[in-house]
Protein backbone atom coordinates (compact mmCIF):
# COMPACT_ATOMS: atom_id res chain seq x y z
CA UNK A 1 0.00 0.00 0.00
CA UNK A 2 1.65 3.31 -0.55
CA UNK A 3 1.88 5.42 2.33
CA UNK A 4 0.65 8.44 0.54
CA UNK A 5 -2.69 7.34 -0.82
CA UNK A 6 -3.48 4.69 1.75
CA UNK A 7 -7.27 2.74 1.38
CA UNK A 8 -10.00 5.13 3.28
CA UNK A 9 -11.23 1.56 4.50
CA UNK A 10 -7.92 0.87 5.87
CA UNK A 11 -7.97 4.33 7.54
CA UNK A 12 -11.37 4.52 9.21
CA UNK A 13 -10.26 0.74 10.79
CA UNK A 14 -7.14 2.48 12.04
CA UNK A 15 -9.05 5.85 13.35
CA UNK A 16 -11.75 3.36 14.31
CA UNK A 17 -9.40 1.58 17.04
CA UNK A 18 -8.02 5.13 18.25
CA UNK A 19 -11.57 6.33 18.80
CA UNK A 20 -12.15 3.08 20.57
CA UNK A 21 -9.16 3.10 22.96
CA UNK A 22 -8.71 6.91 23.91
CA UNK A 23 -12.78 7.82 24.49
CA UNK A 24 -12.30 4.87 27.10
CA UNK A 25 -10.08 6.99 29.31
CA UNK A 26 -11.49 10.36 28.73
CA UNK A 27 -9.54 11.15 25.26
CA UNK A 28 -10.76 12.10 21.98
CA UNK A 29 -7.50 10.51 19.94
CA UNK A 30 -6.80 13.70 18.23
CA UNK A 31 -2.81 13.48 19.09
CA UNK A 32 -3.78 9.73 16.88
CA UNK A 33 -5.35 11.42 14.45
CA UNK A 34 -2.90 14.10 13.71
CA UNK A 35 -0.06 11.59 13.41
CA UNK A 36 -1.51 9.43 10.94
CA UNK A 37 -2.66 11.93 8.85
CA UNK A 38 1.00 13.31 8.74
CA UNK A 39 2.18 9.91 8.25
CA UNK A 40 -0.11 9.01 5.44
CA UNK A 41 0.38 13.14 3.85
CA UNK A 42 -2.26 14.52 4.25
CA UNK A 43 -2.57 18.51 3.50
CA UNK A 44 -1.38 20.53 6.51
CA UNK A 45 -4.22 23.03 6.55
CA UNK A 46 -6.81 19.83 6.23
CA UNK A 47 -4.94 18.21 9.23
CA UNK A 48 -6.20 20.20 12.43
CA UNK A 49 -9.76 21.34 10.98
CA UNK A 50 -10.02 16.90 10.28
CA UNK A 51 -8.27 15.93 13.38
CA UNK A 52 -10.90 18.95 15.56
CA UNK A 53 -13.65 17.45 13.80
CA UNK A 54 -12.97 13.72 15.01
CA UNK A 55 -12.39 15.23 18.21
CA UNK A 56 -15.46 16.87 18.73
CA UNK A 57 -17.42 14.12 17.27
CA UNK A 58 -16.18 11.36 19.81
CA UNK A 59 -15.73 14.04 22.51
CA UNK A 60 -19.59 14.63 22.43
CA UNK A 61 -20.14 10.90 22.95
CA UNK A 62 -17.93 10.54 25.48
CA UNK A 63 -19.04 13.89 27.30
CA UNK A 64 -22.94 12.28 27.28
CA UNK A 65 -21.69 9.00 28.39
CA UNK A 66 -19.28 10.18 31.31
CA UNK A 67 -21.74 13.01 32.54
CA UNK A 68 -24.78 9.93 32.42
CA UNK A 69 -22.79 8.39 34.56
CA UNK A 70 -22.35 11.21 37.02
CA UNK A 71 -18.71 11.94 36.65
CA UNK A 72 -18.74 14.99 34.73
CA UNK A 73 -18.29 17.96 37.62
CA UNK A 74 -18.30 21.54 36.41
CA UNK A 75 -16.22 23.28 39.41
CA UNK A 76 -13.53 21.31 37.88
CA UNK A 77 -13.03 21.99 34.48
CA UNK A 78 -14.05 25.58 34.55
CA UNK A 79 -10.92 26.99 35.16
CA UNK A 80 -9.41 24.84 32.60
CA UNK A 81 -12.31 26.30 29.79
CA UNK A 82 -11.92 29.84 30.42
CA UNK A 83 -8.35 30.64 29.36
CA UNK A 84 -8.49 27.54 27.09
CA UNK A 85 -11.29 28.12 24.89
CA UNK A 86 -10.42 31.84 23.37
CA UNK A 87 -6.75 30.77 22.67
CA UNK A 88 -8.31 27.51 20.72
CA UNK A 89 -9.97 30.31 18.73
CA UNK A 90 -7.07 32.47 18.28
CA UNK A 91 -5.26 29.07 17.10
CA UNK A 92 -7.72 27.92 14.74
CA UNK A 93 -7.54 31.37 13.11
CA UNK A 94 -3.98 31.15 11.97
CA UNK A 95 -2.75 30.03 9.10
CA UNK A 96 0.90 28.78 9.49
CA UNK A 97 3.57 27.71 6.65
CA UNK A 98 4.18 24.14 5.92
CA UNK A 99 7.22 24.52 7.93
CA UNK A 100 6.02 25.86 10.97
CA UNK A 101 3.06 23.78 11.23
CA UNK A 102 5.48 20.85 10.85
CA UNK A 103 7.83 22.39 14.15
CA UNK A 104 4.57 23.11 16.16
CA UNK A 105 3.09 19.66 15.16
CA UNK A 106 6.34 17.69 15.89
CA UNK A 107 7.18 19.46 18.98
CA UNK A 108 3.43 18.33 20.21
CA UNK A 109 3.32 14.95 19.22
CA UNK A 110 7.16 14.32 21.40
CA UNK A 111 5.64 15.83 24.46
CA UNK A 112 2.64 13.68 23.79
CA UNK A 113 5.34 10.24 23.29
CA UNK A 114 6.44 11.56 26.88
CA UNK A 115 3.50 11.86 28.51
CA UNK A 116 2.43 8.69 26.90
CA UNK A 117 5.93 6.52 27.77
CA UNK A 118 7.53 8.70 30.80
CA UNK A 119 4.46 10.07 32.82
CA UNK A 120 2.39 7.41 33.56
CA UNK A 121 2.90 7.63 37.49
CA UNK A 122 -0.27 9.93 38.96
CA UNK A 123 -0.29 8.83 42.35
CA UNK A 124 2.07 12.00 42.82
CA UNK A 125 0.13 14.71 44.32
CA UNK A 126 1.31 18.30 44.48
CA UNK A 127 0.98 20.30 47.65
CA UNK A 128 -0.09 23.64 46.22
CA UNK A 129 -2.87 25.86 47.82
CA UNK A 130 -6.04 26.55 46.15
CA UNK A 131 -5.00 29.88 44.38
CA UNK A 132 -1.78 28.21 43.23
CA UNK A 133 -4.23 25.09 41.61
CA UNK A 134 -6.65 28.14 39.94
CA UNK A 135 -2.93 29.40 38.32
CA UNK A 136 -1.89 26.07 37.12
CA UNK A 137 -5.23 25.56 35.58
CA UNK A 138 -5.19 28.97 33.94
CA UNK A 139 -2.06 28.56 32.52
CA UNK A 140 -2.62 24.54 31.48
CA UNK A 141 -5.71 25.51 29.54
CA UNK A 142 -4.04 28.30 27.80
CA UNK A 143 -1.72 26.44 26.74
CA UNK A 144 -3.21 22.85 26.03
CA UNK A 145 -5.91 25.46 23.69
CA UNK A 146 -3.80 27.54 21.72
CA UNK A 147 -1.92 23.91 20.71
CA UNK A 148 -5.61 22.58 20.13
CA UNK A 149 -6.97 25.44 17.57
CA UNK A 150 -3.16 25.19 15.69
CA UNK A 151 -3.06 21.14 14.97
CA UNK A 152 -6.27 19.75 16.40
CA UNK A 153 -4.62 17.72 19.37
CA UNK A 154 -7.21 18.54 22.20
CA UNK A 155 -5.16 18.34 25.02
CA UNK A 156 -6.73 15.64 27.12
CA UNK A 157 -3.65 13.29 27.14
CA UNK A 158 -2.14 16.50 29.32
CA UNK A 159 -5.16 17.14 31.57
CA UNK A 160 -6.01 14.18 32.74
CA UNK A 161 -2.92 13.24 34.80
CA UNK A 162 -2.81 16.59 35.79
CA UNK A 163 -6.10 16.94 37.74
CA UNK A 164 -5.22 13.81 39.49
CA UNK A 165 -1.72 15.23 40.49
CA UNK A 166 -3.54 18.08 41.71
CA UNK A 167 -5.52 16.39 43.81
CA UNK A 168 -8.88 17.81 42.01
CA UNK A 169 -10.51 14.82 41.37
CA UNK A 170 -10.85 11.25 40.84
CA UNK A 171 -9.78 9.16 37.96
CA UNK A 172 -13.10 9.03 36.65
CA UNK A 173 -13.99 12.59 37.17
CA UNK A 174 -10.65 13.70 35.64
CA UNK A 175 -11.49 11.38 32.70
CA UNK A 176 -14.80 13.26 31.99
CA UNK A 177 -13.36 16.46 32.17
CA UNK A 178 -10.91 15.68 29.78
CA UNK A 179 -13.40 14.70 27.46
CA UNK A 180 -15.53 17.84 28.14
CA UNK A 181 -12.21 19.79 27.41
CA UNK A 182 -11.39 18.12 24.21
CA UNK A 183 -15.00 19.14 22.79
CA UNK A 184 -15.56 22.54 24.08
CA UNK A 185 -11.94 23.39 22.72
CA UNK A 186 -12.58 21.47 19.46
CA UNK A 187 -15.48 23.55 18.63
CA UNK A 188 -13.91 26.49 19.70
CA UNK A 189 -11.18 25.91 17.84
CA UNK A 190 -13.75 24.70 14.39
CA UNK A 191 -15.38 27.61 14.91
CA UNK A 192 -12.42 29.72 13.77
CA UNK A 193 -11.59 27.65 11.22
CA UNK A 194 -14.80 28.17 9.41
CA UNK A 195 -14.22 31.07 9.34
CA UNK A 196 -10.76 31.66 8.71
CA UNK A 197 -9.49 28.34 7.06
CA UNK A 198 -12.68 26.10 6.25
CA UNK A 199 -12.11 22.54 3.79
CA UNK A 200 -14.69 20.45 2.47
CA UNK A 201 -14.97 17.63 5.56
CA UNK A 202 -17.40 15.53 2.98
CA UNK A 203 -14.63 13.54 1.74
CA UNK A 204 -13.55 12.63 4.69
CA UNK A 205 -16.74 10.93 6.10
CA UNK A 206 -15.70 7.36 6.49
CA UNK A 207 -13.36 8.56 8.82
CA UNK A 208 -15.58 10.85 10.62
CA UNK A 209 -18.31 7.27 10.62
CA UNK A 210 -15.43 5.50 12.04
CA UNK A 211 -14.68 7.56 14.88
CA UNK A 212 -18.31 8.00 16.03
CA UNK A 213 -18.94 4.12 16.17
CA UNK A 214 -15.14 4.14 17.90
CA UNK A 215 -16.36 6.79 20.34
CA UNK A 216 -19.94 5.38 21.04
CA UNK A 217 -18.45 1.68 22.17
CA UNK A 218 -15.35 3.02 24.03
CA UNK A 219 -16.66 5.85 26.09
CA UNK A 220 -19.08 3.33 27.06
CA UNK A 221 -16.97 0.81 28.03
CA UNK A 222 -14.61 3.43 30.15
CA UNK A 223 -17.31 4.85 32.00
CA UNK A 224 -18.85 1.90 33.08
CA UNK A 225 -16.45 -1.36 32.20
CA UNK A 226 -13.00 -0.55 32.22
CA UNK A 227 -9.95 1.75 31.41
CA UNK A 228 -7.55 0.10 29.05
CA UNK A 229 -4.21 1.82 29.67
CA UNK A 230 -2.23 -0.42 27.98
CA UNK A 231 -3.33 0.50 24.67
CA UNK A 232 -2.43 3.61 25.10
CA UNK A 233 1.09 2.99 25.32
CA UNK A 234 0.52 0.98 21.78
CA UNK A 235 -1.05 3.82 19.96
CA UNK A 236 2.09 5.48 21.20
CA UNK A 237 4.19 3.65 18.51
CA UNK A 238 1.98 5.62 16.34
CA UNK A 239 3.12 8.49 17.57
CA UNK A 240 6.77 7.49 17.55
CA UNK A 241 6.12 6.66 13.91
CA UNK A 242 4.89 10.02 13.04
CA UNK A 243 7.93 12.05 14.73
CA UNK A 244 9.90 9.63 12.94
CA UNK A 245 8.22 11.00 9.08
CA UNK A 246 7.73 14.17 10.76
CA UNK A 247 11.60 14.95 10.61
CA UNK A 248 12.21 13.62 7.42
CA UNK A 249 9.45 15.90 5.80
CA UNK A 250 11.31 18.90 8.11
CA UNK A 251 15.11 17.77 7.24
CA UNK A 252 13.51 18.05 3.40
CA UNK A 253 11.91 21.00 2.91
Amino acid sequence: MDITNPSPYFLAVLFFIVAFTYSSVGLAGGSSYTALMAIFGFNTLAIPMISLSLNLFVASIGSFNFIRNKHGKIKLIMPFLISSMPMAYLGGALRLPKAIFYWILLISLIFVAIRIYFWQNTKIKLNIDHKGKIFISLLAGSVLGFVAGIVGIGGGIYLVPLIIILGLGTEKEAAACGVIFIGLNSFAGLLSRYQYNSIDLTNYIPLIIAVIAGGIFGSFMGSSKFSPKVMEKILGGVIIAAIFFLTKKIITL
